[in-house]
């Protein structure tokens, strides 16, 4: 099939295509004309590639996993891959939380300001809590 057919198959970009050729994502024939022509294991190889974009597996990474053929077996490779992921996706579903319950314990303490203090002498306030020794604020109470 013609790269226009592939890009409408798929939703990507010609140039995108031309891309994870570049890369070695996918392999492509000639015409005799130059044209490029792409079997129906190049659809199969970018729907696989975006899904695991998607997913959030980089290239260098789906580039290990891609089989030669891809009619057959490789799901042992692959299964592992997954389960990484899915391993790394957790450690930093724990960061992001942490991260946000110290942006929100932040937050608090900004809103927090004592009557009659200003913008500016609140967010010295705020900030030296944030940094000193002894933290007090939302979080600890």
């Amino acid at each position: 099939m013609q790269i226009g057919i592939l890009a409408k198959r798929t939703g990507l970009t010609a140039s995108r295509i031309r891309f994870y050729e570049a890369q070695g994502l996918i392999s492509v024939g000639r015409r005799a004309n130059g044209y490029r022509i792409y079997s129906p294991a190049a659809l199969m190889a970018l729907n696989i590639i975006t899904s695991a974009q998607d997913a959030g597996f980089t290239l260098e990474e789906i580039r290990r996993l891609m089989p030669g053929d891809l009619s057959g077996g490789y799901d042992g490779a692959l299964l592992g891959a997954l389960r990484k992921k899915v391993d790394d996706i957790s450690a930093m579903e724990k960061r992001l939380a942490r991260a946000r319950l110290q942006i929100e314990a932040l937050i608090a303490d900004v809103e927090d300001r004592p009557e009659g203090l200003t913008c500016e002498a609140n967010i010295d306030r705020v900030l030296k809590q944030f940094k000193g020794p002894q933290r007090t604020h939302a979080l600890d109470r």
